[in-house]
């Protein structure tokens, strides 16, 4: 097993460039399903989650063509979905997009219960009740689900919570329905519009783009398209959290503004100074940083629960206490734990609170990557002790991180992968 090796205490500096959304890639690699017609996805992140999907894609019969280091190219004619890779399925939480998909363009098939994180009780059931009203008929057969989907129609859909992924589903699904749909609580993530316009280029009409209710009219012959992934803005904020815990300069280029509104006013709270470019973000070295009363997760347009983990690091180097309220998940503070063998003071309240007072000294530890999010804090928070740290089970942040030591090498950081 791979494991981080840090050398904390450095200041950091120089340019950064944030890759395309994860979470958009994952969706738009499982809607180039709907269609026959050649799909050609640019600015796609090479990270363990992408790779795991499109191998999955490619093991149905997809015609797979890398055309560049980040662009691909998909031709999904003949795919036959008993040849689905149950194994890689089993390894991916968003390995349940393909349940929309596939329910656009088969009658029968069956998918494994989909992996990923241990972030806390993640239930399929709002995914299964959505489809469910627009004719599909899923029954659990072992580790298994099997699906009918001959009887797909369009309906009035009413989401039980702003599920992303559900909401993906549905739109799918939806997509090669002819007739209108309309999905109400939908969630409304910038990655969940960069899904709906990819959709539009398949051909699928969307109206109610960027609100909570979708209006779709889909097609039974989706046409092929060229598209651009959108800039991951979970991972700009990391780096620009990265920046402002260590009191270092640094630059995160290819950064949209627009998806990190709340995000950046955070920050600012803490004592953030930022220089907002068109496509880039510098956050400035600040010597004192503030505690804010409260970091509350929530649905998008609040602060993703993707970026409570940094914060809470940041937290510590903050005068006074914070609360940290993470309202979607029960199982995101592991990484307090973590943070506390390295000094930080902290409490876990509940299973959706934590107080974290700072400012506090925090020292290297070896410590464990619990999920994909509480890894990226656990290397802020080695960059930031003093004395070398050890991260373990860091195949989590591969998961979202794109070859994260040699990218952070470059600001400075003393970073080693190891066996």
């Amino acid at each position: 097993m791979s494991y981080f090796e840090i050398i904390g205490g450095k200041k950091l500096k120089g340019e950064i460039e944030v890759r395309g959304s994860k979470n958009a890639t994952t969706p738009i690699l499982a809607a180039t399903l709907l269609t026959k017609e050649k799909c050609i996805l640019s600015n796609i992140p090479l990270i363990e989650d992408v790779l795991k999907m499109i191998k999955i894609i490619d093991k149905m019969g997809a015609e797979v063509e890398w055309l560049g280091e980040r662009k691909v190219s998909i031709v999904a004619k003949n795919i036959n979905p008993k040849k689905i890779d149950f194994k890689e399925m089993g390894k991916m939480r968003s390995s349940i997009l393909l349940l929309g998909s596939l329910s656009a363009r088969f009658s029968n098939f069956k998918m494994s219960y989909p992996g990923g994180c241990l972030i806390g009780s993640r239930p399929v059931g709002t995914h299964f009740r959505a489809l469910e009203k627009m004719g599909i008929e899923i029954k659990q057969s072992g580790n298994f689900y099997r699906i009918n989907s001959s009887r797909r129609h369009a309906a009035k859909v009413i989401l039980g919570e702003f599920s992303v992924t559900a909401t993906e589903n549905a739109l799918m699904l939806a997509s090669a329905i002819p007739d209108k749909t309309v999905i109400k609580i939908a969630a409304t993530e910038p990655h969940v519009q960069d899904l709906t316009n990819f959709l539009l280029k398949l051909g699928v009409k969307i109206k109610g783009i960027g609100t909570h209710t979708l209006e779709v009219i889909g097609k039974n012959n989706l046409t092929g398209a060229e598209h651009k992934i959108i800039p991951d803005a979970n991972e700009a904020a990391t780096f620009l959290i990265m920046g402002l815990a260590t009191k270092s300069s640094i630059t995160v280029k290819n950064a949209a503004e627009d998806h990190l509104d709340l995000v950046l006013e955070k920050l600012r709270e803490f004592g953030a100074n930022f220089e907002i470019r068109k496509n880039s973000i510098k956050v400035l070295p600040q010597v004192n940083l503030k505690a804010v009363d409260k970091v509350e997760a929530r649905i998008y347009p609040g602060i993703p629960t993707d970026i409570q983990a940094p914060m809470g690091v940041l937290a510590t180097q903050a005068e006074g206490t914070t609360l940290i309220y993470d309202t979607l998940y029960e199982g995101r503070f592991k990484y307090i734990q973590e943070l506390k063998k390295m000094g930080a003071t902290a409490v876990i309240s509940d299973s959706h609170s934590a107080l974290i007072t700072g400012p506090i000294q925090l020292y290297g530890k070896e410590v464990i990557s619990f999920d994909l999010r509480a890894g990226a804090s656990m290397i802020i928070a080695a960059l930031l002790a003093e004395g070398k740290s050890v991260i373990k089970n860091i195949e989590q942040v591969d998961r979202g991180y794109e070859k994260i030591e040699k990218r952070l090498q470059k600001l400075g950081a003393e970073i080693k992968r190891k066996e």
